[in-house]
């Protein structure tokens, strides 16, 4: 399948006027590039791995829709959808509104595009004496690592690029010994679960709330040679799901969730419920100016915070059962 890609070349300051444009004309779906820098803060908290260099901020901005190209469609008029748009900026223009040269640029694109654009930012790292890499590229013949994790970033969260995550992996490895089941709450790719399958852990039960997990998983278990039977996942709540809390069960001896400061305040009343005495609660995906609501709800829970590490903006707060 192919699709009409049309792209407005406009302002930071228009690109929300030229987006509420295109909805009145029932063009709902639209993609946004500027260089404007987000902080954790202003996003609500959420993070991801993979993340360009953007550059210098020259305060310009491309605005695209895409529109599929019929198959012997009389009713189809490309050129009705840009003089529509060209109206519109024309109008925007009249307004007041900056909206920079407003050249639209036309290209075609094919749907399997749009599943591997993303590559170009995402090469092999190092996190400590691990390598993690992307089933694209080979392993480089100079590379020393006592572990290979083959991880591809997609819709699921995770592949270790991103400062918590590296953390979550530093305070599993510190703490894991062999044969230790493993709860992993907001498994994501299910990297955290393989680096404690790899490290020696007998048992991993990830939980997850979005669908598209389930094949991030499962593709990233194969890749790396886990056994399927000893890393299990399911979709659903474990802070109020009753079928999720009674389906995870208890006598875990690590806990790990890598998720915002306020996800996981609502989450840590409950794992005690899974996690045996004395055994380990690590916690990353924290903000360091949101951390105390973490603390609070750990010493609320019957928690002992043992350790606090930071990355970046990033902190993991470490805690027993007591």
């Amino acid at each position: 399948m192919e699709w009409m890609k049309y792209t407005i070349n406009t302002t930071e300051e228009a690109e929300d006027l030229v987006c509420s444009m295109l909805n009145d004309f029932g063009i709902m779906n639209v993609e946004i590039e500027d260089k404007a820098p987000v902080s954790p803060g202003e996003n609500g908290g959420y993070f991801g791995d993979v993340v360009p260099d953007l550059g210098f901020d020259d305060h310009t901005a491309k605005v695209s829709f895409y529109q599929e190209i019929p198959e012997d469609d009389p009713e189809f008029d490309e050129d009705e959808i840009l003089r529509k748009v060209g109206r519109g900026l024309l109008d925007l223009q009249n307004m007041g509104v900056k909206i920079g040269s407003a050249q639209i640029d036309i290209s075609t694109t094919a749907q399997e595009d749009w599943a591997n654009n993303w590559k170009q930012y995402f090469h092999q790292f190092m996190v400590d004496d691990i390598l993690i890499i992307p089933s694209w590229e080979d392993v480089e013949p100079e590379q020393e690592a006592s572990m290979v994790l083959r991880i591809d970033p997609g819709i699921a969260f995770g592949t270790g690029k991103h400062e918590s995550t590296q953390l979550a992996i530093r305070g599993l490895r510190k703490y894991l010994k062999d044969g230790m089941r493993v709860l992993d709450i907001g498994t994501g790719s299910g990297i955290l679960g393989i680096v404690a399958l790899k490290s020696g852990a007998g048992y991993v039960l990830g939980t997850d709330l979005d669908v598209n997990t389930l094949e991030a998983i499962g593709e990233n278990i194969e890749k790396n040679g886990v056994d399927p039977e000893s890393f299990a996942y399911v979709i659903g709540n474990i802070q109020d799901d009753p079928a999720i809390q009674e389906y995870a069960g208890g006598d875990y001896d690590i806990v790990v969730a890598n998720i915002i400061a306020e996800i996981l305040a609502g989450i840590t009343p409950v794992v005690p419920n899974h996690l045996k005495k004395g055994g380990i609660y690590i916690t990353s995906g924290i903000l360091i100016t949101h951390a105390q609501v973490v603390r609070d709800a750990m010493a609320a829970a019957g928690f002992t915070i043992i350790e606090e590490n930071e990355m970046g903006e990033w902190e993991s707060i470490v805690a027993r059962l007591d």
